[in-house]
Protein backbone atom coordinates (compact mmCIF):
# COMPACT_ATOMS: atom_id res chain seq x y z
CA UNK A 1 0.00 0.00 0.00
CA UNK A 2 1.05 3.56 -0.42
CA UNK A 3 1.86 6.59 2.17
CA UNK A 4 -1.66 7.85 0.88
CA UNK A 5 -2.75 5.24 2.38
CA UNK A 6 -1.04 5.88 5.73
CA UNK A 7 -2.11 9.48 5.79
CA UNK A 8 -5.54 8.22 5.20
CA UNK A 9 -5.05 6.25 7.99
CA UNK A 10 -3.60 8.91 9.83
CA UNK A 11 -6.57 11.16 9.60
CA UNK A 12 -9.13 9.15 10.21
CA UNK A 13 -7.67 8.22 13.28
CA UNK A 14 -6.90 11.35 14.55
CA UNK A 15 -10.78 12.82 13.72
CA UNK A 16 -11.69 11.78 17.71
CA UNK A 17 -8.49 13.44 18.94
CA UNK A 18 -9.86 16.81 17.32
CA UNK A 19 -13.12 16.68 18.15
CA UNK A 20 -11.89 16.08 21.62
CA UNK A 21 -9.49 19.04 21.43
CA UNK A 22 -12.47 21.69 20.41
CA UNK A 23 -13.76 20.62 24.10
CA UNK A 24 -10.46 21.04 25.58
CA UNK A 25 -9.74 24.09 24.49
CA UNK A 26 -13.33 25.69 24.59
CA UNK A 27 -12.67 24.27 28.51
CA UNK A 28 -10.08 27.38 28.80
CA UNK A 29 -9.40 30.89 28.89
CA UNK A 30 -8.19 31.91 25.84
CA UNK A 31 -5.71 29.14 25.14
CA UNK A 32 -2.09 30.47 24.11
CA UNK A 33 -0.41 28.79 21.41
CA UNK A 34 2.11 26.97 23.65
CA UNK A 35 -0.90 25.57 25.95
CA UNK A 36 -2.20 24.34 22.41
CA UNK A 37 1.33 22.76 21.67
CA UNK A 38 1.14 21.04 25.11
CA UNK A 39 -2.64 19.76 24.40
CA UNK A 40 -1.98 18.47 20.82
CA UNK A 41 1.85 16.68 22.53
CA UNK A 42 -0.27 14.81 24.69
CA UNK A 43 -2.81 13.47 22.14
CA UNK A 44 -0.07 13.07 19.39
CA UNK A 45 2.16 11.06 21.73
CA UNK A 46 -0.59 8.73 22.93
CA UNK A 47 -1.79 7.98 19.64
CA UNK A 48 1.37 7.45 18.43
CA UNK A 49 2.07 5.09 21.43
CA UNK A 50 -1.19 3.20 21.04
CA UNK A 51 -0.25 1.31 17.79
CA UNK A 52 2.57 0.27 18.96
CA UNK A 53 0.96 -1.28 22.30
CA UNK A 54 -1.67 -2.65 19.65
CA UNK A 55 0.86 -4.04 17.14
CA UNK A 56 2.71 -5.97 20.50
CA UNK A 57 -0.61 -6.81 21.92
CA UNK A 58 -1.64 -8.47 18.23
CA UNK A 59 1.08 -10.28 18.51
CA UNK A 60 0.08 -11.41 22.25
CA UNK A 61 -3.46 -11.06 22.98
CA UNK A 62 -5.35 -9.46 20.55
CA UNK A 63 -8.30 -11.63 20.88
CA UNK A 64 -8.70 -11.17 23.85
CA UNK A 65 -8.74 -7.45 24.27
CA UNK A 66 -10.54 -6.85 20.88
CA UNK A 67 -14.01 -8.00 22.82
CA UNK A 68 -13.87 -5.27 25.59
CA UNK A 69 -11.97 -2.58 24.13
CA UNK A 70 -14.98 -0.73 22.41
CA UNK A 71 -16.02 -1.00 26.50
CA UNK A 72 -13.15 0.60 27.94
CA UNK A 73 -13.34 3.34 25.28
CA UNK A 74 -17.09 4.05 25.99
CA UNK A 75 -16.20 4.29 29.41
CA UNK A 76 -13.33 6.67 29.46
CA UNK A 77 -15.08 9.10 26.72
CA UNK A 78 -18.46 8.83 28.96
CA UNK A 79 -16.54 10.10 31.76
CA UNK A 80 -14.53 12.85 30.81
CA UNK A 81 -17.28 14.07 28.32
CA UNK A 82 -20.09 13.75 31.09
CA UNK A 83 -17.37 15.50 33.57
CA UNK A 84 -17.45 18.27 31.12
CA UNK A 85 -20.80 18.93 30.55
CA UNK A 86 -21.66 18.87 34.17
CA UNK A 87 -18.63 21.19 34.66
CA UNK A 88 -19.82 23.64 31.98
CA UNK A 89 -23.27 24.14 33.83
CA UNK A 90 -22.38 23.27 37.48
CA UNK A 91 -21.23 26.93 38.19
CA UNK A 92 -24.46 28.87 36.60
CA UNK A 93 -24.87 30.65 39.74
CA UNK A 94 -21.64 32.10 39.52
CA UNK A 95 -21.00 33.01 35.62
CA UNK A 96 -18.25 35.31 36.00
CA UNK A 97 -15.90 32.52 37.65
CA UNK A 98 -12.84 32.15 35.58
CA UNK A 99 -12.05 29.37 33.19
CA UNK A 100 -8.97 27.91 33.58
CA UNK A 101 -5.80 28.78 31.19
CA UNK A 102 -4.58 24.92 31.42
CA UNK A 103 -5.59 21.19 31.41
CA UNK A 104 -3.94 19.66 34.51
CA UNK A 105 -1.95 15.80 33.19
CA UNK A 106 -4.28 13.99 34.21
CA UNK A 107 -7.34 15.09 32.23
CA UNK A 108 -5.07 15.54 29.13
CA UNK A 109 -3.78 11.70 29.76
CA UNK A 110 -7.60 10.46 30.41
CA UNK A 111 -8.80 11.95 27.26
CA UNK A 112 -5.66 11.41 24.92
CA UNK A 113 -6.09 7.82 26.02
CA UNK A 114 -9.85 7.19 25.34
CA UNK A 115 -9.39 8.86 22.61
CA UNK A 116 -6.43 6.63 21.20
CA UNK A 117 -8.34 2.94 22.06
CA UNK A 118 -8.81 3.03 17.97
CA UNK A 119 -5.09 3.30 17.24
CA UNK A 120 -4.58 0.50 20.00
CA UNK A 121 -6.96 -1.77 17.55
CA UNK A 122 -5.38 -0.75 14.24
CA UNK A 123 -1.91 -1.41 15.77
CA UNK A 124 -3.51 -4.95 16.46
CA UNK A 125 -4.15 -5.67 12.57
CA UNK A 126 -0.87 -3.15 11.38
CA UNK A 127 1.11 -6.62 10.99
CA UNK A 128 -0.98 -8.38 8.91
CA UNK A 129 -1.46 -4.83 6.77
CA UNK A 130 0.52 -4.08 3.34
CA UNK A 131 2.28 -0.92 5.06
CA UNK A 132 5.67 0.55 6.33
CA UNK A 133 4.70 0.33 9.91
CA UNK A 134 7.04 2.71 11.23
CA UNK A 135 6.27 5.36 8.55
CA UNK A 136 2.68 4.90 9.45
CA UNK A 137 3.30 5.32 13.21
CA UNK A 138 4.70 8.36 12.88
CA UNK A 139 2.39 9.85 10.57
CA UNK A 140 -0.52 8.68 12.69
CA UNK A 141 1.53 10.73 15.63
CA UNK A 142 2.25 13.94 13.58
CA UNK A 143 -1.15 14.18 12.43
CA UNK A 144 -2.73 13.80 15.29
CA UNK A 145 -0.65 16.52 16.32
CA UNK A 146 -1.80 18.94 14.20
CA UNK A 147 -5.34 18.37 14.11
CA UNK A 148 -5.09 18.61 17.91
CA UNK A 149 -3.12 21.93 18.03
CA UNK A 150 -5.51 23.32 15.06
CA UNK A 151 -8.71 22.29 17.35
CA UNK A 152 -7.83 24.26 20.56
CA UNK A 153 -7.09 27.10 18.42
CA UNK A 154 -10.14 26.67 16.65
CA UNK A 155 -11.74 26.70 19.95
CA UNK A 156 -9.69 29.76 21.35
CA UNK A 157 -12.09 31.62 18.74
CA UNK A 158 -14.98 29.53 18.81
CA UNK A 159 -15.32 28.82 22.65
CA UNK A 160 -16.04 32.85 23.83
CA UNK A 161 -18.50 32.56 21.31
CA UNK A 162 -20.45 29.56 22.42
CA UNK A 163 -19.58 30.31 26.21
CA UNK A 164 -20.67 27.71 28.28
CA UNK A 165 -22.25 25.82 25.26
CA UNK A 166 -18.63 25.15 23.44
CA UNK A 167 -17.79 23.17 26.45
CA UNK A 168 -20.45 20.82 26.54
CA UNK A 169 -20.80 20.30 22.78
CA UNK A 170 -17.20 19.22 23.12
CA UNK A 171 -18.19 16.85 26.19
CA UNK A 172 -20.98 15.64 23.98
CA UNK A 173 -18.72 14.76 21.08
CA UNK A 174 -16.36 12.68 22.92
CA UNK A 175 -19.58 10.49 24.13
CA UNK A 176 -20.90 10.69 20.76
CA UNK A 177 -17.35 9.11 20.22
CA UNK A 178 -17.91 6.50 22.36
CA UNK A 179 -21.47 5.54 21.29
CA UNK A 180 -20.10 5.19 17.55
CA UNK A 181 -17.73 3.37 18.81
CA UNK A 182 -20.43 0.99 20.35
CA UNK A 183 -22.25 0.93 16.92
CA UNK A 184 -19.09 0.02 15.17
CA UNK A 185 -18.41 -3.28 17.32
CA UNK A 186 -21.83 -4.12 16.87
CA UNK A 187 -23.41 -3.62 20.24
CA UNK A 188 -26.47 -2.03 19.20
CA UNK A 189 -27.17 -4.56 16.16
Amino acid sequence: MSIATSLALAFSLSADAFAASLGKGAALHRPRVAEAARIAAYFGIFELVAPVIGLGLGYTIGRYIEAVDHWIAFALLLGVGGRMCWLAFMGEKDADAPKPVRHGPLVLMLTAMATSIDATAVGVTLAYMDLHIPLTIMLIGIVTFGMTFGGVLIARVAGPLLGRWAECVGGLCLIAIGVKLLFEHGVFA
